[in-house]
């Protein structure tokens, strides 16, 4: 690859993403009726993140799950813009389960964010994560699952050391890079590396749905953190990010855990707000965007609407 001009100057001065803890949502790349999202799509939803009643204005961060823009090849994903004109920061995602053409393709799109929107978008840019429940739905427990294609712990590895070639000497080579994964999937001998390779961890946890254990919502606190506990000893002293985690306010029961309106608040005040501003948090989610779970909520405000289903204040 032949890198832009724009970035083969020396590294601007990136914040220390690893030293300040920030709260946000997961986006995905997509609304709730499969179209794809666009700037306006982005710049609105972050907005209304920041202006959530109750909060403060204290969710002013995004994690992306793609770099690349939804319906185009390599195209940077158009909330790299939003977030620079609504000054959110963002923990970006890079797929790294679709091969390696694709991958290829998310570098291109982050390099190409990184040339046009210049220093306002690394200043920004928390992290980036390579892959997200990759090692997960390559498991045992995720094919058992039906997870979907995933990618070997070696296959991260090696995007993850692809990403440092590329970005370094650019504006981007000081950020931060990790990875996401379900503590399951942290635990396994087979996926140290990954973790030995990471400047920091990512957590996905959700009480609700781990139906191997007791997992009602009066345990919800014990089971999270014991979970995260399990991801922490792993990382052995590197930063851990609470990538995912919510209770849903609609859904199927799950062994002992029951979704209501009143768990979700119930987790939101319990395993939520003692986290937030604690350490760095993605909050799962501000508005439900997948078109084939109509049975499930996670969101706290309404795809329609931007006032919160419950009280949101701490």
């Amino acid at each position: 690859m032949q890198l832009l001009p724009s970035l083969l100057l020396a590294a601007a001065a990136v914040p220390g993403a690893l030293a300040q803890n920030i709260q946000g949502f997961n986006y995905g790349a997509t609304n709730s009726d499969g179209s794809c999202r666009g700037y306006q799509d982005f710049r609105a939803l972050f907005e209304r993140a920041r202006g959530l009643a109750g909060t403060g204005g204290g969710f002013t961060a995004a994690r992306l799950y793609t770099a690349v823009q939804c319906g185009s090849a390599a195209a940077p994903i158009e909330a790299f813009r939003a977030a620079v004109d609504t000054d959110t920061r963002v923990l970006v995602g890079l797929w790294a389960s679709a091969g390696r053409a694709a991958y290829e393709n998310e570098l291109n799109a982050l390099l190409a964010a990184a040339a046009q929107l210049g220093p306002a978008f690394a200043e920004r840019v928390v992290g980036i994560s390579v892959g997200s429940e990759d090692l997960y739905r390559s498991s045992a427990q995720g094919a058992a699952n039906g997870a979907g294609v995933g990618a070997t712990a070696a296959e991260i590895e090696g995007y993850i050391g692809w990403l440092r070639d590329w970005l370094r000497g650019t504006p981007l080579g000081r950020v931060p890079v990790g990875h996401v994964d379900t503590w399951t999937a942290w635990v396994l001998p087979e996926n140290a590396g990954v973790a030995a390779a990471a400047d920091f961890l990512g957590h996905n946890g959700f009480p609700y749905f781990e139906t191997t254990r007791p997992n009602s919502i009066d345990l919800a606190v014990d089971n999270f953190h014991s979970a995260l506990a399990q991801t922490e000893a792993v990382a052995r002293g590197k930063p851990v990010f609470v990538t995912e985690t919510g209770w849903p306010s609609v859904g199927p029961q799950q062994r002992d855990a029951v979704a209501s309106l009143e768990n979700s608040h119930r987790y939101y005040a319990q395993v939520g707000c003692p986290l937030f501003g604690h350490r760095t948090v993605f909050w799962y989610t501000l508005v439900d965007a997948n078109a084939a779970q109509t049975d499930l909520s996670f969101a706290l405000t309404p795809r329609d609407s931007a006032t919160p289903k419950f009280d949101l204040t701490c």
